[in-house]
C-alpha cells in the first residue's frame, strides 16, 4: 500500500471506506476483488482502456440509453498475477496493480518511456448512504482538460464542477454547472496521457484539487462507475473515449457555411428581407434559424397564420436562393386542452408527459405558458415526438434546433419574477426494465430530445442529411446533434471565453460545437463584431445570433468598414470548406476535434498548456485572435517548426514568442510547415456551382521531411456515402535534394467529383495545373532559396 496521503474531509455523515481484498476472480474479460463489504469489479476493454465499478450489492443493470458501447463488443488481451500484497492486470499498453489492505489501484503506462510514475492512483474509495466517492492523488505537474462544457480558461486544475444540465443563462467564467453535463476529463503530465469518464447520468462532480490539493475527488449517487483511457497523447485518448461513446454523424455540407440567427425574425416578409440582404450584399450564407416567433402561440409544431401563412412556398423560395431553414423547438407543451391541440391532445391520451411520483401530470412555466413536458427516456414517445415534426419538414424546415431543454422552466409564467424548478426527484422515467426516477436520468432530458429529433429527421427527410443542434445534453451527445454554447453576452470576455469553452467541448468528444457570434445578449461595437466574425469563422459552427430588443446583429449592421470584414472572413471560410469538410470526416471517423488547443497538437511543450487564446483549426492552421479592445498587436507563441504568416507568406522558426501586427482587418493567422490545403472558389452558398477549380496550397519548410492531407469528398447531402459513394486522395509534400516533391495519391473510393482543374501552389516556388482524373501523380517543383 503506498504511503496514507491524509485524512478524508469532515462531512455531517462518515463515509465507509472499501475494505481488504479477499478473493479474487478472473473471468474472461474481467477481474473481481471480493471485498470485506463490497466488490470491486476491473473489466479490460481494450489495451488502454478499463472500467472500474463498485459493487456493493448487485450491479446496476445496463440501460437502454445506455451512452456507451457494450463491454461485451471490446476484446483484449490481459494477464493476472498474484503476490500477498498485490494483484497485478498487464495490458499491452497499461500495467494496474490493485493493493490488497486496503483495496486500492494505481496505474503505469508502459509505454512511457520518460515517466514511471503512476497515474490515477487511488487515495479512498467510499460511500455514505447512496453517496459514492473516489479520491485519487494528483501530482504537481498534473494538467487537466476537457470536463464538457465549462467557462473560464482551458487548463482545469484547483476547480470544483458540478454535473448538471441546467439553464446557465448570464453564465460568467466562475458558473458551475452548465448546460451540458459531460462527465469526462482529459490528464496530461510528462509522457503520460490520460482520461477518466465518470460513467453516471445522476447529478455529479469533479473536484480536482480545489478542496484538497493533491486529491481529484469523483462523487456521485447510486453506483461508482468509471472507465480509465490511456494513450500516447491526446488524440489517442480521444479515439478511446468516442469509439466508447460514439462518434458525430457527417453533417451535411451546407451546415458548414454560415448561419444567420435572431430572436426573432417574426414574420415572412423579414426572413425575405435578410436573405435578400445577403444575396444583394455578396455574403455568403447557408442557413437563416427562426426563433420562437414563427409558432402560433409558442405552440411546438405549429406556423403562425399571420405571420408565417404560407411556409412551404417560404421554404421553395429561400431554397431556390440556396438558403436551408432552421426551426427552434423547444421541450414544453403548451397545456391547451380546450382549444384542441393535437400535441397536447395526444400526449395526454397516450400517457407520454412527466408526471410526478402520484401520477399527476406536471406542469411547469415555460415560453408556451402553463406546459407540459414529454417523457423523452421512453421510445414511444421519442417515436411520437419524432413524427410531430412532420409539420415543419412537409414544409421545408431542413434541421432543428432544440432549446430550453434542460430543460427551462420556472413555477410562475416568463416576464415575471419566478424561481427556476425541476421535475420532482421521484418522477417516474422510463418504461419496463428501465423504469427508474428523474433522480437517475436528470442529465439526460436534453439528449434524449436531440436524439429523438435526429432520428425522426432521418425517417422524414430520408434522401437529405438533417441538421440537428442542441443546447443541452449528456456524454455522447455528438451522436445526435451539433452544439452551441447558449446565451452568452456581447462583451469582450465572452469572446474571450468561447476559444476555450469550444475546445474543451472538442475534449471531451464533441467536435460540432459553436458560440453565437457577436453575443446574443447585449449590443456589440462595430470593433467586438468584426472580431468575433474573425473567431467565427474557426468555430466548427458558424451562427450569428442575437437577442429581441437588442439592435440588429447582421454582418452589415455596423457600418461599410465592419461589412467588408465580415465579408473577407465568411468568404474565407467558404474558401476553406474542403478542408474543412474532411476535418468534419475525420471527426466522425476518429473522433478527433475539429477546433483544437494547441496542447492537443504539442502535449509535450509545456509553453502550449494553459495557451487559451490560440487555437489550431485541424493540424495545420493556426490562429492568434483579438480578444480585447484597442489591440492591434499582440505576442503569439510558436511551437516547433517552421510556420507562415496566412496574409504574407512570412515564414518564422518556431519555439518562440513573435509580436504580431493586428489591424482590425487582421486576425494573425499562420500555416504549419507540411501543410496541404485544398482552396475551393467563394461561393454564396455551398450548393452554388460545382467545383470546376480545386487549389491545393502547399507549405513546405526548411528541414521538412514530409507533410500530408487527405481530401475527403462525397455529394455533401445525401446519405450514399453510407453505400460507398465518397472519395479520398491522399497528398504528400517532401523534399529530394534542392526539388520539392508533391505526390498525389489515386483517388480512392465509388464517387467521381465534377470534373475539373486541380492547381498545385508550393507557397513562394511556383504552381502546375493539370486535369483531376484521379489518377496518382507526382509533380516536382525546384525549390527557391
Amino acid at each position: 500500500m503506498p504511503e496514507f496521503f491524509g485524512q478524508l474531509p469532515k462531512t455531517e455523515a462518515p463515509w465507509t471506506l472499501l475494505g481488504a481484498v479477499q478473493t479474487v476472480e478472473v473471468l474472461p474479460q474481467q477481474v473481481r476483488l471480493g471485498c470485506e463489504n463490497a466488490q470491486l469489479w476491473i473489466s479490460v476493454l481494450a489495451a488502454g482502456l478499463i472500467r472500474v465499478r463498485l459493487v456493493r450489492e448487485q450491479p446496476l443493470p445496463r440501460r437502454s440509453w445506455a451512452v456507451t458501447k457494450d463491454d461485451e463488443a471490446w476484446t483484449a488481451a490481459f494477464e493476472v498475477q498474484e503476490t500477498p500484497d498485490e494483484v497485478e492486470i498487464t495490458t499491452d499498453r497499461l500495467r494496474i496493480l490493485i493493493d490488497r489492505q486496503p483495496c486500492r489501484l494505481r496505474c503505469f503506462d508502459l509505454k512511457a518511456d520518460l515517466d514511471d510514475r503512476p497515474f490515477a492512483q487511488d487515495v479512498h474509495i467510499g460511500w455514505r448512504g447512496d453517496t459514492v466517492a473516489c479520491w485519487k492523488q494528483i501530482e504537481l505537474d498534473d494538467r487537466f482538460y476537457g470536463f464538457g462544457e465549462r467557462t473560464g480558461l482551458l487548463e482545469k486544475r484547483s476547480q470544483h464542477f458540478t454535473h448538471l444540465a441546467t439553464d446557465s443563462l448570464d453564465y460568467t467564467s466562475l458558473t458551475g454547472a452548465m448546460y451540458q453535463a459531460i462527465p469526462v476529463f482529459l490528464a496530461l503530465r510528462s509522457s503520460v496521457c490520460y482520461g477518466i469518464f465518470f460513467n453516471t447520468t445522476h447529478v455529479s462532480s469533479f473536484d480536482v484539487g480545489a478542496a484538497h490539493a493533491d486529491w481529484l475527488q469523483m462523487e456521485t449517487q447510486g453506483e461508482l462507475d468509471y472507465y480509465l483511457f490511456c494513450g500516447s497523447d491526446p488524440a489517442e485518448v480521444l479515439q478511446l473515449y468516442t469509439e466508447l461513446t460514439g462518434r458525430m454523424p457527417l453533417p451535411p455540407r451546407w451546415a458548414l457555411g454560415y448561419h444567420q440567427c435572431r430572436w426573432s425574425y417574426g414574420s415572412e416578409p423579414e426572413v425575405r428581407r435578410i436573405a435578400q440582404e445577403f444575396r444583394d450584399r455578396q455574403i455568403p450564407c447557408d442557413v437563416i434559424h427562426l426563433d420562437i416567433d414563427y409558432m402560433h402561440g409558442f405552440r411546438v409544431f405549429t406556423w403562425n397564420p399571420q405571420q408565417f401563412p404560407d411556409p412551404a412556398r417560404l421554404m421553395g423560395d429561400l431554397g431556390q436562393q440556396g438558403f436551408r431553414v432552421v426551426t427552434i423547438v423547444d421541450p414544453g407543451v403548451k397545456y391547451d386542452p380546450d382549444n384542441h391541440y393535437p400535441v397536447v391532445d395526444e400526449g395526454l391520451e397516450q400517457n407520454y408527459f412527466i408526471r410526478h411520483g402520484d401520477g399527476k401530470v406536471f406542469h411547469a412555466y415555460a415560453w408556451a405558458d402553463r406546459s407540459v413536458f414529454p417523457d423523452f427516456m421512453r421510445s414511444e414517445v421519442r417515436d411520437w415526438w419524432g413524427n410531430s415534426h412532420r409539420a415543419l419538414t412537409e414544409a421545408g424546415v431542413a434541421g432543428i434546433w432544440n432549446d430550453m431543454n434542460e430543460p427551462a422552466m420556472n413555477d410562475r409564467p416568463f416576464g415575471d419574477p419566478g424561481v427556476k424548478i425541476w421535475f420532482p426527484e421521484n418522477a417516474p422515467q422510463g418504461a419496463g426494465a428501465d423504469r427508474t426516477t428523474y433522480a437517475e436520468t436528470r442529465n439526460l432530458y436534453g439528449q434524449m430530445m436531440a436524439r429523438s429529433a435526429a432520428e425522426a429527421l432521418e425517417t422524414l427527410r430520408p434522401q437529405q442529411r438533417s441538421f440537428v443542434l442542441t443546447r443541452s445534453g449528456y456524454a455522447g451527445i455528438q451522436r445526435w446533434s451539433a452544439v452551441w454554447t447558449g446565451d452568452n453576452h456581447s462583451q469582450w470576455d465572452y469572446l474571450e471565453m468561447s476559444l476555450p469553452m469550444l475546445c474543451n467541448l472538442g475534449l471531451s468528444g464533441v467536435a460540432f460545437v459553436g458560440a453565437d457570434i457577436g453575443g446574443f445578449a447585449g449590443n456589440a461595437t462595430p470593433e467586438l463584431f468584426a472580431r468575433w466574425m474573425q473567431v467565427g469563422m474557426l468555430y466548427p459552427l458558424m451562427r450569428g445570433h442575437s437577442m429581441i430588443d437588442t439592435k440588429p446583429h447582421e454582418p452589415w449592421a455596423f457600418g461599410d468598414r465592419v461589412t467588408a470584414i465580415c465579408r473577407e472572413y465568411i468568404n474565407l471560410r467558404y474558401q476553406l470548406l474542403p478542408y474543412l469538410y474532411s476535418l468534419f470526416w475525420k471527426a466522425t471517423t476518429t473522433g478527433a476535434p475539429i477546433l483544437r488547443p494547441l496542447v492537443y497538437h504539442f502535449p509535450t511543450d509545456p509553453q502550449t498548456h494553459y495557451l487559451t487564446d490560440q487555437v489550431m483549426l485541424g493540424a495545420s492552421l493556426m490562429a492568434a485572435p483579438v480578444m480585447r479592445p484597442g489591440v492591434t498587436q499582440r505576442a503569439v507563441y510558436l511551437p516547433a517548426g517552421t510556420w507562415y504568416d496566412w496574409w504574407t507568406g512570412k515564414p518564422y522558426e518556431g519555439g518562440q514568442y513573435i509580436l504580431a501586427d493586428a489591424p482590425l482587418e487582421t486576425m494573425p493567422l499562420y500555416v504549419r510547415a507540411g501543410a496541404i490545403l485544398p482552396i475551393a472558389p467563394i461561393m454564396q452558398h455551398m450548393d452554388e456551382f460545382a467545383l470546376t477549380e480545386l487549389r491545393l496550397k502547399v507549405w513546405s519548410g526548411r528541414g521538412l521531411d514530409r507533410g500530408e492531407f487527405t481530401l475527403y469528398e462525397d455529394d455533401g447531402n445525401s446519405f450514399e456515402y453510407r453505400n460507398g459513394a465518397w472519395a479520398t486522395t491522399h497528398y504528400q509534400v517532401y523534399p529530394e535534394g534542392d526539388r520539392i516533391i508533391v505526390a498525389i495519391g489515386q483517388r480512392t473510393g465509388d464517387w467521381t467529383p465534377h470534373p475539373r482543374r486541380v492547381i498545385v501552389e508550393v507557397v513562394g516556388v511556383g504552381e502546375q495545373a493539370f486535369k483531376d482524373d484521379g489518377s496518382d501523380r507526382i509533380l516536382v517543383f525546384d525549390a527557391v532559396h
